[in-house]
Formats: C-alpha cells, structure tokens, sequence
C-alpha cells in the first residue's frame, strides 16, 4: 500500500494550486522586457526539460521505495526519467506536447491572454471528438450539446473581434488570425496527444505523461533553437522564463499526475477550468489586459458549456 497516496481533499487542493501555476504564463509573458518571440519559447521549453531532468530521478526513487517495485528490465532511460524508448506512442505523445509548449507561447506574443486561454478550454471538446472518430467512443447527447454551444460562443468572440479588426484600421486583424490559429494547435495537439494516450493503455501499455513532457519540452527547444538567435533576452527576462519552465509548467504537471491518480476524470477537467478564470484575473489584474466585451460574453458561453458538460458528466457517474 502507498502511504504517500492524498486523499480527496488533498488532491482537490493540489490541483487547485497546480491550475493556478498554469495560469501565471499570460502575465509572466507580459512582464518580459526584450526576449524576442521564438527566444522567450525556447527559454521556456529549456528550463522545464532542466527541471524535469532533476525532479524526474527523484520522483521515480521515491515511487519505487513507496511501492516497493524495482524492475531489473528497466533500461537506464525508463528507470530515471520513465522514458519508453521503444513505445512508438511515447513519442508521439512526446511531439505532441512539443507542439503545444511552442503554440502556447506563439500565441501569447500575437493575440490576447483571455483569447489564447479560452481557445485552450476546447481540448476536452476536440479530445472527445477525436476518441469519437479514432476509436469509436459513443458520445452522449451532453458532449454534442456542449460542442455546439462551446462553437456558437467561440464563434460570437471572434467573429465580433474579427468585424472590428476589419473596420478599424487601428486594429491589426492578422494579428488576431494569427494568434487564433496558432492557439487552436494546442487544443488540437491535445486532442491527438490525449487518444493516443488512451489507446495505448486500452492496448495494456502504460504511459507516464510527465517523461512525455520533459521529450515535449526537448523537442520544443531544439525546434525554436535556430529561430531564437541571436539572444535579445535581458537578464531579468531570462529569469522570468526560469520561472515558466519550474513553476508555471514542470511541477504543476507533475503535481496534476499525482492528483489524477485520486480525483475522477470530470473532478480533473473541472477543475482545470480553473487556469482560464486564473490566467484572465491575472493578467487583468497585473498587467492591465482588459478583455473586451465579446471575450467575456463569448468566452462565458463556452465555459458554461465546459461546465455543464462535465456536471453533467459527475451526476451521470454518481447515479451508476
């Protein structure tokens, strides 16, 4: 048995520290100084493959000591930092977390921090939709009402911000094409990442999302590398991007992996919900960046459909 294991309330509470982590890279990203677009991505993804390669051993030696299980057919790889070497899965997952570390950031330098989040809160919609299509999952009649409704407000926001952004010459529409489309990869990416997760485990492969993060965070880096040069980061920019890489993504996704061993999956998606109230409060609060009427009415309308879907979802599974 794990004695280390949380109990509900714990796991509650964790997750709520762990959303609120998530939602400090909006403002962070406000505070940088002279990091250019693709610098302030690679930072990042460096500094969370740095401490994911320092938390991972230690994380793993811990597991192995509560549970008492040692596998002598670990390669040296998968017993310090999980790393599946020969799971074609893994590495997909890899890539796909790689993916959504750089359109994250992308995004951030192009539209709104309340745009960007509210394009994120999609993924349990897409990831629904891709289980639907890829592995025949059948969807209830709540998930198809929250995808239209999700659709219906993601359409009001932009299409509203989109109509001033052609009237208004003051405004740069490109902008907002642009950072709404390299925001929608995330979710997407998400989406792929999360089904090919679900398929391997239904296959009775086990996949370990944080050792699939630190090979994101790699690939990430590696990717952005060449487009980040020359430096233009002061040094107060490279430290707020050391931030990011520990606090805002390498443990919090370390401690969700821990909450979601105790909290159901709708307890977890609800509660992740939490990052687009924290990251828009945030970056309101302290950096001044007031989302416009359409982003709240037409972001309201997509995390009542989240919400409902997922409350729904609760007292279908509390019934049975």
């Amino acid at each position: 048995m794990n004695r280390t294991r949380l109990n509900h309330a714990q796991a509650v509470w964790l997750m709520v520290l762990a959303t609120f982590m998530w939602s400090t890279a909006g403002v962070v990203s406000r505070q940088l100084e002279s990091a250019a677009r693709f610098e302030v991505t690679f930072w990042r993804s460096a500094f969370t493959l740095l401490s994911l390669l320092l938390i991972l051993p230690f994380w793993r030696w811990r597991e192995r000591v509560s549970t008492s299980r040692e596998r002598s057919d670990e390669g040296w790889l998968a017993r310090h930092w999980g790393i599946l070497s020969r799971s074609r899965s893994f590495w997909i997952s890899g890539v796909c977390w790689s993916i959504m570390f750089t359109a994250f950031m992308l995004a951030l330098t192009f539209t709104s921090v309340a745009n960007v989040l509210i394009m994120l809160s999609l993924g349990p919609l897409f990831t629904a939709l891709l289980a639907h299509g890829v592995m025949g999952h059948r969807l209830p009649m709540r998930t198809w009402f929250a995808v239209v409704l999700a659709g219906a407000g993601i359409a009001y926001m932009y299409g509203f911000q989109l109509w001033v952004a052609l009237t208004d010459d003051a405004v740069d529409s490109s902008r907002l094409m642009l950072g709404t489309i390299t925001a929608l990869c995330v979710p997407v990416a998400g989406a792929v990442n999360w089904t090919v997760v679900q398929r391997a485990q239904s296959q009775g492969q086990f996949i370990d999302l944080v050792p699939a993060v630190l090979v994101g965070a790699a690939l990430s880096a590696l990717l952005t590398l060449p487009w980040a040069l020359p430096w233009s980061a002061s040094a107060a920019d490279v430290w707020w991007l050391a931030f990011l890489g520990f606090a805002q993504l390498a443990l919090p996704c370390s401690l969700a992996v821990v909450c979601a061993r105790v909290l159901k999956a709708p307890e977890m998606s609800l509660l992740a919900l939490l990052e687009i109230i924290f990251g828009i409060l945030l970056a309101w609060w302290l950096a001044h960046e007031v989302p416009g009427t359409a982003v709240l009415v037409g972001g309201g309308v997509v995390m009542l459909a989240l919400v409902l879907n997922e409350w729904w979802a609760w007292r279908e599974r509390t019934a049975a």
